[in-house]
């Protein structure tokens, strides 16, 4: 039987094998009332974490959280930011990522190198803290942010648990990084996938968040027993994206169509139109005069250097830009 797959529009046709990075492909499956996000990362991850040339235990997180905000903000309308901020006691003490709709990203990651030979895993680089989704929709105004903890979990299931206690939309994500050889060397790659159940139905959503209260003594809460309470449709959905392995979500001769085809070609998928992701910082020169602008004349003349200059980096971008300070006192 040939491999076919829904679009969004039209009559099924082939799946197509032809991989492209940098880029998000929609989906759905509405047999069992699921939606979700393939996110496929190349050149653009690989040159923010190039440039800031991050120990791999750092870029490997930093890479998880780039393929989680843009599947996360590619939602967004086209004026649009999200931003994914982490803060931690660990040796990544601070994480930043931008995705500024429809397509630009960038990032930034601070961290203690002393503290980097005692965490030799992504999730323990962060240590206890918080993880913050910041939603600014643009000119209308609305803005929203949620925060989960921090406690060790990691990204991709702090990320569930935002979903399930925050949104009460039951999510699983599942986020890869990797380093590919190429005929330059090696380049490191990011992968992710988001599902989500959205059924017509709102009952079919329960999902048992809170303790049971006054149990019988003795008894315990198995959180594993959310299962018993959940719908069918989403167990399915589930156990099918729980059989996909990291290196498929990072392959570069594995396109996103195929990925797909393969976890969800008995129930039936559908297609969207994907969408384009691109590495680029929205810093200025602009815009840096007018933060300097922002300073007292006497706060400015802290910031001069020896060769007699404001120098300014972009933490995002590395970008470095010098500025006469008597350029300002106009």
């Amino acid at each position: 039987m040939t491999d076919r797959l829904q679009p969004a529009r039209g009559a099924s046709r082939l799946v197509s094998d032809q991989g492209a990075d940098d880029s998000v492909l929609p989906f759905s499956v509405e047999p069992l009332d699921v939606r979700g996000r393939v996110v496929r990362l190349g050149a653009s991850v690989d040159h923010i974490l190039a440039r800031h040339a991050y120990p791999a235990p750092v870029a490997q997180l930093v890479g998880e959280a780039l393929a989680l905000t843009v599947l996360l903000g590619s939602s967004l309308k086209i004026d649009g930011r999200f931003q994914l901020q982490a803060r931690g006691d660990g040796a990544v003490d601070m994480l930043v990522v931008d995705f500024d709709a429809p397509d630009r990203l960038r990032a930034f990651a601070r961290y203690d190198l002393a503290k980097l030979s005692g965490a030799t895993e992504g999730r323990d680089l962060l240590g206890s803290g918080h993880l913050a989704f910041t939603v600014d929709q643009g000119h209308d105004g609305s803005r929203y942010q949620g925060i989960v903890a921090l406690e060790g979990q990691g990204l991709q299931q702090a990320a569930d648990q935002y979903f399930r206690k925050s949104e009460q939309i039951p999510t699983r994500v599942r986020l890869a990084v990797a380093q590919s050889v190429t005929a330059r060397g090696f380049s490191w790659r990011a992968g992710g996938l988001m599902v989500q159940f959205l059924p017509s139905v709102s009952e079919a959503r329960r999902l048992i968040d809170l303790h049971p209260g006054d149990a019988p003594a003795g008894l315990q809460f198995d959180a594993a027993a959310e299962d018993d309470a959940e719908d069918d449709a989403w167990l399915e959905a589930k156990a099918l994206a729980a059989t996909i392995e990291d290196h498929e979500l990072v392959d570069p001769t594995l396109s996103s169509e195929r990925l797909l085809y393969r976890l969800f070609h008995e129930p039936g998928v559908k297609v969207f139109e994907p969408k384009p992701v691109r590495d680029a910082c929205r810093c200025s020169d602009e815009g840096v005069r007018a933060m300097l602008r922002g300073f007292s004349s006497s706060e400015r003349g802290e910031m001069v250097g020896d060769d007699g200059m404001i120098g300014v980096t972009c933490e995002f971008c590395s970008t470095f830009r010098a500025f006469d300070p008597k350029d300002f006192e106009a």
